[in-house]
């Protein structure tokens, strides 16, 4: 069975983007380049992939992702409406009514059954994209996370989870750390 994996960054503060969805606070050197090249080059849009020369790199950790339409919407905003062509991807809005691009497919109700029915499927993981509301209504159904927790404070913005109270445990599986003193975590969900 394929685990749904919550990859994302995240501030020290525990946000994952600027109050208006921005990302460009999160410091990417060369270490960072180098740790999405080798461990996580699908996590990383194909126009982006190409211009840094690693657009040939396989798959290592997922074949399908899964994502909030605010985050979708920072592709659309350039012009892109399939970001990862490399892999199965998944929009996550009731407002979205029609996929702009027949490599995108839109869901627009029964996410849990959705996911579940991904997860049955043979494959690699599932990569759940972002954001925080979406993975706050997805974290039952989250067996993974991988953080990439970055040395910067925001005081605001989107929180890596937006959810109702429910404590969930997950164990601490691994450890890395960057250059720039980012710090790769990577957890399981505890049994």
């Amino acid at each position: 069975m394929r685990k749904l994996v919550y990859y994302v960054g995240m501030t020290i503060d525990g946000f994952i983007a600027a109050p208006d969805g921005g990302i460009d606070h999160f410091p990417v050197g060369q270490d960072v380049l180098d740790f999405l090249r080798d461990d996580y080059p699908e996590t990383v849009p194909a126009h982006i992939r190409q211009a840094l020369g690693f657009d040939d790199r396989p798959n290592r950790h997922f074949d399908t992702g899964i994502q909030g339409r605010p985050t979708y919407e920072l592709a659309l905003r350039i012009g892109i409406t399939s970001p990862y062509p490399h892999l199965r991807q998944y929009v996550v809005s009731e407002t979205i009514t029609e996929s702009p691009d027949p490599a995108v497919e839109i869901i627009s109700s029964d996410l849990v059954g959705k996911v579940r029915e991904l997860k049955a499927e043979d494959g690699l993981d599932i990569w759940l994209m972002g954001g925080g509301r979406l993975a706050g209504s997805l974290l039952p159904e989250i067996d993974a996370m991988v953080i990439k927790l970055y040395p910067v404070v925001l005081g605001a913005g989107i929180p890596v989870f937006t959810a109702d109270f429910s404590p969930t445990a997950f164990e601490l599986t691994g450890t890395r750390r960057l250059e720039n003193g980012a710090l790769i975590l990577d957890y399981a969900r505890k049994q």
